[in-house]
């Protein structure tokens, strides 16, 4: 059944490629991407229901303060980095699928415990199942971070791995589209011009014909192009943040890998070089803020709680336990983020790096 979806996609994709694009077939081209777009959403849901078909082996639990996922092609040395940075004791060999199932390792960083996975590589046509692709991509899903990695002599492999990731739904680098769609009980499709639009209204009512909205209001909140506007309306988009990694830098020290300007560590995992700036960069890209909890005016500055940016007080209630924060009848604070120390806050508050934090019960 996936592979008759895959011949549908594929005959939408050669009809699009044979029309002109232009303001006259702008909304029909659209259309057409969002039929795309709603049968890649089929296939990820059907295989979703079956389990992912990686069996067991591919089932890794999620633990620690995030989830790091090691994406390269076969032999590129994502089971030597992962030994280098944590405690786990993946297969390392010179010839290429040494890596069958996903090994987990737990790297130690600032506090924080940061879970890595390497997984089998990742071929051309993995978006289709080719090479595992299926299971890898299931893995790939569900990370807080990707570190792609391949080496000096092998050009644009960060490119085909966007690619192909891509054409799964995964989003690298990238924010969701600022878009709200309210739906309604009739009243067709209504759009609110909340800024400049780049895209006139029948494409827009195409697109979300498209997906079976008959009655809404949309607000477009940013400019946005056909593609973006697919991926607002797509439900197996997943948008994760990448970090590259050029692994064998030793063997020649000129970085010849095309497609990527920033975000970029040269690094040798064999004779652990470059290693401490890759992992102050993970930490970073994750977003981790420390806080700590205060109880009787003391605080024990080596026993950090590990946040996300963005995240509240009643968030740090909930890590702690969802039992303690249905106990919860208010919170102090000291330190960066406070006017002054003990201050009563509303469990809404932000958190910053540093806080001080005493939960009353």
């Amino acid at each position: 059944m996936a592979m008759d979806i895959q011949q549908r996609i594929a005959e939408i994709e050669k009809e699009i490629r044979e029309t002109p694009y232009h303001k006259g077939t702008e909304h029909f081209i659209g259309k057409m991407r969002a039929r795309i777009a709603r049968l890649q959403d089929e296939i990820v849901e059907r295989q979703s229901k079956a389990g992912g078909g990686g069996g067991p082996q591919f089932a890794i639990k999620k633990s620690g303060d995030a989830t790091v996922v090691l994406v390269g092609p076969p032999s590129v040395g994502k089971s030597t980095l992962l030994n280098s940075l944590t405690n786990a004791q993946s297969r390392v060999a010179p010839y290429a699928f040494t890596t069958v199932t996903v090994i987990p390792g737990m790297m130690n960083y600032q506090g924080a415990a940061i879970q890595i996975l390497d997984v089998p590589g990742i071929i051309s046509g993995a978006a289709h199942g080719k090479g595992r692709g299926k299971e890898v991509l299931s893995v790939i899903r569900g990370a807080d971070l990707l570190i792609f990695i391949s080496e000096v002599d092998k050009e644009g492999e960060f490119v085909r791995m966007e690619q192909e990731l891509y054409e799964a739904g995964v989003r690298i680098n990238q924010s969701r589209p600022k878009i709200r769609i309210d739906k309604k009980m009739w009243g067709n499709i209504t759009i609110h011009k909340g800024v400049k639009k780049t895209l006139d209204d029948e494409t827009i009512r195409e697109v979300a014909y498209e997906f079976g909205l008959r009655n809404a209001e949309i607000t477009l909140k940013e400019p946005m192009d056909l593609a973006k506007l697919v991926d607002a309306f797509a439900k197996n988009r997943v948008y994760v943040e990448a970090l590259y990694v050029v692994n064998k830098w030793d063997m020649n020290h000129v970085l010849s890998i095309k497609g990527v300007t920033a975000d970029t560590y040269p690094i040798s995992a064999l004779f652990q070089e470059g290693l401490e700036e890759l992992k102050e960069a993970i930490w970073h890209k994750l977003h981790f803020v420390r806080v700590y909890l205060a109880k009787d005016g003391q605080v024990d500055r080596d026993e950090a709680l590990i946040m996300r940016e963005g995240q509240n007080l009643i968030d740090v209630a909930q890590k702690i336990g969802q039992e303690f924060s249905q106990r919860v009848k208010g919170v102090k604070i000291s330190g960066p983020g406070s006017k002054f120390a003990g201050q009563r806050v509303p469990l809404r508050t932000k958190i910053v790096e540093g806080m001080e934090i005493t939960f009353v019960l």
